[in-house]
Parts: C-alpha cells; sequence; structure tokens
C-alpha cells in the first residue's frame, strides 16, 4: 500500500472513531499518533518522538509540548495536541510561546482532524502567525498528500521542505484569495476587467453591471474545465473498455506492494533527491522483486528489492547490468549502498 492510500485509508477510519473520543488523550491515541506513524515514525521510542517534550522559558522551567520528532536528539517539528472538537487557535498555543526556546523548524498544531504546519518565514525563530501548509485529514486533496510526504521519515529534508514552504505559503494564500474573488468579485477587481473591455469610464453603473457578467465568466470557464475532463475521462474508458473486448481476459494480478517495499523506494528516492529530480524515479512491483528504474525504462534499473517476511535483500547492479544481492538487517541499510546507487545514474547519463 502506498503513501496515498493510507492516508485515504487513515481519513475513513477518522470519521468512524470521532464518537469514541472523548478527551485529548483520546485524540492523541486515536488520531494522532496513528498519524505520525504513516509519516513513518516510530511513536513508541522516544529518541524518535518523544512525548511531553520540555521546552523551558527564561525562569519557567518544565514547560512540555505534547511530542517532539527528533532527529540526531534534536528536535525537527513540535507538536501540539487538542482535542478534535476544540478550535486551533495560535495565538493562544503553547506552540507560539516555545517555538524559539528549540533547535525546531516546524511546528504542528492539530486538533487529529485539522492539521496546521508553522515555520518562521516572517521573523528568524519566531513561529509566524499564519501556517505554509494546512489541511483537514477527512477532505484530504491529492496535492495536499503531495505536500504531506514531504514530512516523511524517509524523505524529510529540512533544507528544501524550508525553502519550499515561502511559495507553498504564498500559494495557499493567492488560492484562497483567487477563489474568493470568483465567488465575489471586489470592486477593484470588477473594474481591472472592465477597463480592458470597456471603451468607455468605467463607473459605478458600469461597475454593477460587470460583476455578475465577471462572476459568470469564471464560473463558466471552471464548468468548461470539468466538462473536458469528463469527456477525456469517458473517452479513454471507452477506448479501455474496447480494447478489453478485443483481447483475452488478465488473470488476476497476484503481485502484493508490501509498506517494506514503499519504504524502501522512498530512501532510495531520497538518496538521489540530489543528483536527479526524484520523479524520474520509479517503482515496478512483479511476483519475484521488486525494481526500481530511472524514467520508468527497464533498460535502467537502478536496484531491486527481494523482500519477505524472513529475509531483506537487494539487488545492485554494475556497469554492465550484472546484478548482486546483499543482506539487509533493516531497510536503513539501504543508505549504505548510495555511493553505489549514486553510481547507476552516471551509468545512464
Amino acid at each position: 500500500m502506498d503513501f496515498k492510500e493510507e492516508i485515504r485509508q487513515f481519513a475513513k477510519r477518522v470519521d468512524r472513531l470521532l464518537p469514541q473520543i472523548k478527551t485529548e488523550e483520546a485524540t492523541k491515541t486515536s488520531l494522532i499518533m496513528p498519524f505520525l506513524k504513516i509519516l513513518g515514525y516510530d511513536v513508541f521510542d522516544p529518541f524518535e518522538v518523544q512525548p511531553e517534550f520540555i521546552a523551558d522559558i527564561g525562569i519557567k522551567k518544565g514547560e512540555k509540548v505534547d511530542y517532539a520528532i527528533l532527529r540526531e536528539d534534536k528536535p525537527v517539528i513540535l507538536i501540539e495536541c487538542k482535542h478534535y472538537a476544540d478550535g486551533l487557535d495560535p495565538h493562544n498555543s503553547q506552540l507560539f510561546r516555545y517555538f524559539h526556546t528549540t533547535e525546531a523548524k516546524f511546528s504542528l498544531l492539530t486538533n487529529g482532524l485539522e492539521y496546521r504546519f508553522y515555520t518562521d518565514l516572517v521573523t528568524p525563530n519566531k513561529m509566524d502567525e499564519k501556517p505554509f501548509f494546512e489541511f483537514k485529514i477527512t477532505d484530504i486533496k491529492d496535492n495536499e498528500i503531495a505536500e504531506l510526504r514531504k514530512f516523511h521519515k524517509t524523505v524529510f529534508d529540512l533544507d528544501s521542505i524550508s525553502s519550499a514552504a515561502s511559495d507553498l505559503k504564498f500559494f495557499n494564500e493567492l488560492q484562497i484569495l483567487v477563489t474568493g474573488e470568483m465567488q465575489t468579485p471586489s470592486e477593484e477587481f470588477v473594474r481591472y476587467f472592465a477597463r480592458q473591455v470597456y471603451p468607455s469610464v468605467v463607473t459605478a453603473k458600469v461597475l454593477e453591471q460587470f460583476t455578475p457578467l465577471v462572476k459568470r465568466v469564471f464560473t463558466q470557464i471552471v464548468n468548461d474545465q470539468i466538462s473536458e475532463r469528463l469527456k477525456s475521462a469517458l473517452k479513454k474508458e471507452t477506448e479501455n473498455e474496447q480494447e478489453n473486448n478485443t483481447t483475452s481476459a488478465e488473470p488476476e494480478s497476484l503481485v502484493v506492494t508490501t509498506q517494506d517495499e514503499i519504504d524502501g523506494y522512498l530512501i532510495v528516492k531520497s538518496i538521489l533527491r540530489k543528483e536527479i529530480e526524484v520523479g524520474r524515479v520509479f517503482m515496478r512491483d512483479n511476483q519475484s522483486y521488486c525494481g526500481i528504474l530511472l524514467d520508468d525504462n527497464n533498460r535502467k534499473p537502478i536496484c531491486r528489492f527481494y523482500f519477505n517476511s524472513n529475509r531483506l535483500r537487494i539487488g545492485l547492479f554494475d556497469k554492465e547490468k550484472k546484478e548482486t544481492k546483499y543482506d539487509l538487517n533493516e531497510l536503513d541499510d539501504i543508505y549504505h549502498y548510495s555511493e553505489h546507487i549514486l553510481e547507476m545514474i552516471n551509468v545512464y547519463s
């Protein structure tokens, strides 16, 4: 099961769990800890996820944040939790007060339904009042899952997320602004478009005429795009049906992609991200092995996974594409072969 499917399945469970969650502690146990586990963190390892993390403020000692995700014994993400029925107010949040007292670069405020990620884009070492990334788990979108994946343990990169946080923050704010203008156009917004097409002075009466027109135009554009996508999807579905009717039925797939294979794939992508665009790295699972390929090309194998319940092995290739298999004690051992994996990219360049 890939990361996207895990998040989708978890989101479906959340609605069923809510009636049984009576306290903040139950929110942590039933919603937030499983969420952190999906992100690849061992919630039962205090060296990785430390509960009741102490963040002293001046002479006030023993102040605690609900969780801190640690790397090399240092906090990288502070997490404050609330009951799922409580609102999220960063002004009253402990995170707002504790952020500057630790080395953490990110903080997460959540009630198990809403997730708000913060950093210090405005003033260094001071948590921003507005999150740079937020979503509701029961209504999470594909693009939000893609952003959330960046916080997965196997691909988490402090510098890359920090550099992308600013763009993501402004993108979200622009999206809200544009959506609002499309639904309820402001006078300034209407005036801008009216000036482009109206042959004379744009008066109050002209603005009154153009306001519903501008709204209708945007509505029509969105409807046309939806219609085109539906037509394209229906056409593709029809073509697939015709193709299936002219070929013999394929046996049901016996391939099952495991979480270990997904985690291994993410590790390989994290190794290669400094050399190539990770979008060029693909995974193809087979019954006997799971292949990691460059550009989704079978003639460009990067490595292969031979994972089962009793044994973990990785297959690596030389310049002549001769494969040698190595045993792994744990998935993180893949990093030991980083140099070999990087060399394969040079072979194909």
